[in-house]
């Protein structure tokens, strides 16, 4: 054997169990299919990007190409109906290195959706079950929050950190909220608001998306270090590109390339696969062979549907006094209380995030306005004033919407369109439904209402067919009650593979309406029992 363990993927789940199982002295050996980061050259590659998306900081490998906000079919083979907008990335640290930050559980109701409401699926854990993880997740990352606020997650445990302080825009803005059902509230946060394992308090860098440029910010290569310092191997730039199935059903071996196009093999007595929602229905599926005709651990045929994301509803407006937005975190406070109730029957669970980032999500804003500014005529101090004067008042509000699990959005290897190492590239077809639109027409009714009670002008909102996505892709491995619904069961364990584990948002039975990275880390920690238990079977 190669490993005791061998991990796919070395973002947040994939290093959780990395370091939670080299810690017992587990023998593991992590595969990364990108390259490792420099934070400091990261943060060069940002600032002197002309096009600021997610992705900017980050190289976009031949080898592991990922999509780009500005371009997701630079990677992504769509089919429609709807573009799949959401992205990620391929490299050490995974996604946690742009994602945003907020660090919220689900509700109860998101694990009884069918039983509840009529809807979707249920999981085959409960709320109760997970809530120890939750704080053990939190207590993992470090996270910054008001434990004495209601979020409508029960808690057991109160956040390691205090809260990240409201910005100045946040008291102003929840002005738009008095006297409505809907509750402003701080935002739980993956972010230092003290010294905390010898990393630095946030001090407002407005960059959370793309990078924290001092690592305030919790990201995976926290625990990656801490995965190599207790014994586990890490092996950058290795592209799983095959898992071999032997005739008993257990995984035997995978397979990865160099950028080189040297393959490699290697084998262990568990395999853990933590490469996210789209490239682990991919490798499952393009894994097809004698002993796994349909892909690995399909025989549910499951493997590569109910792709979910959290369709945005994105709402942008001028506010009459300076509320000054580019400052602190991207995100400190929102609406959660939209996130329960019985009006789930007929349409979607959503939060509400109130953007500290001005306007440059919907319109690349404050760019944008100096070149319109700049149209008009104005130059020097005038283009000076001018611009000051607009961006310190514009507000934006984003509305994360839940989506069904629906077996026709789905991943699967395209047949021809394929990358620099001759593996498939993904092919989706995507669509959003009319629960979820439901939604996303509700979120712009509450935005209307909350930019008028503030006195806004030039109010705008993205139109259904412009919905964005969440960058939280989940679903296409779920978990299930038996190997006839679900590829894994409540241990993350595959029915058809007793050493095989899936770790990550692909497990999703359904998305309710929280970013999922808490829940990704809750579930990895809850797994690693179960993964112990499989080295001695």
């Amino acid at each position: 054997m190669d490993a005791d363990v061998i991990v796919v993927g070395a973002g947040i789940s994939g290093a959780l169990v990395a370091e939670k199982l080299a810690s017992t002295g587990a023998k593991v050996l992590i595969l990364e299919a990108g390259p490792r980061v420099d934070r400091g050259p990261a943060i060069t590659r940002f600032y002197d990007a002309l096009v600021k998306v997610p992705e900017c900081a980050y190289p976009n490998a031949g080898y592991a190409p990922h999509p780009r906000s500005d371009n997701v079919d630079f990677y992504y083979v769509q089919t429609g109906p709807d573009k799949f907008r959401s992205t990620y990335l391929r490299q050490v640290g995974g996604t946690t290195w742009h994602w945003l930050g907020t660090y919220l559980r689900l509700v109860p109701d998101d694990f009884r959706l069918a039983t509840r409401f009529g809807r979707g699926v249920d999981w085959p854990i409960d709320y109760a079950s997970l809530e120890p993880w939750y704080g053990m997740a939190e207590r993992e990352i470090g996270v910054a929050g008001d434990s004495a606020q209601d979020l409508g997650s029960p808690r057991s445990s109160p956040y390691p950190m205090p809260e990240i302080p409201p910005t100045f825009l946040d008291p102003t803005i929840a002005q738009g909220f008095d006297g409505t059902p809907y509750e402003v509230r701080s935002t739980p946060q993956g972010r230092n608001s003290v010294v905390r394992d010898d990393r630095p308090p946030c001090c407002g860098n407005n960059s959370c998306i793309p990078i924290c440029p001092i690592q305030a910010k919790y990201d995976a290569t926290v625990h990656v270090a801490r995965a190599e310092k207790a014994g586990a191997k890490l092996i950058a730039q290795a592209v799983v590109h095959h898992i071999e199935v032997g005739r008993d059903g257990r995984i035997a071996a995978v397979r990865y390339k160099h950028p080189d196009g040297s393959d490699h093999r290697v084998t262990a007595r568990t395999f853990i696969l933590a490469a996210h929602a789209v490239e682990i229905p991919k490798l499952l599926l393009i894994s097809r062979g004698n002993n796994a005709p349909h892909g690995v651990a399909n025989s549910s045929d499951q493997v590569g549907r109910n792709l979910m994301d959290h369709p945005v509803q994105l709402s942008w407006a001028l506010v009459r006094d300076p509320v000054f937005p580019y400052r602190g975190p991207l995100s400190t406070s929102g609406v959660e209380n939209t996130r329960a109730g019985d009006w789930r029957a007929t349409r979607p669970s959503f939060r509400i995030e109130i953007g500290n980032d001005g306007w440059s999500w919907p319109t690349g804003a404050p760019i944008t306005e100096a070149q319109a500014l700049a149209g008009k005529g104005l130059r020097g101090e005038a283009l000076k004033k001018a611009l000051y004067e607009r961006t310190a008042r514009q507000v934006r509000f984003g509305t994360l919407t839940e989506q069904l699990p629906d077996p026709a959005n789905r991943i699967t290897p395209d047949p021809a369109q394929r990358d620099q190492l001759g593996i498939p590239r993904p092919r989706i077809a995507y669509r959003i439904d009319d629960y979820t639109k439901a939604g996303l027409a509700e979120a712009r009714a509450i935005h209307e209402a909350a930019f008028k009670r503030l006195g806004a002008t030039e109010i705008s909102h993205k139109a259904d067919n412009h919905f964005q996505g969440a960058g939280h892709v989940m679903g296409t491995a779920r978990m299930g009650s038996d190997a006839k619904s679900g590829v894994v069961d409540a241990d993350l364990r595959a029915f058809d593979h007793a050493n095989l584990f899936i770790e990550g948002s692909a497990v999703f039975p359904t998305a309710g309406a929280a970013n999922p990275t808490l829940t990704i880390a809750a579930l990895a920690l809850r797994s690693v029992d179960a993964i112990r238990r499989s080295l001695v079977s």
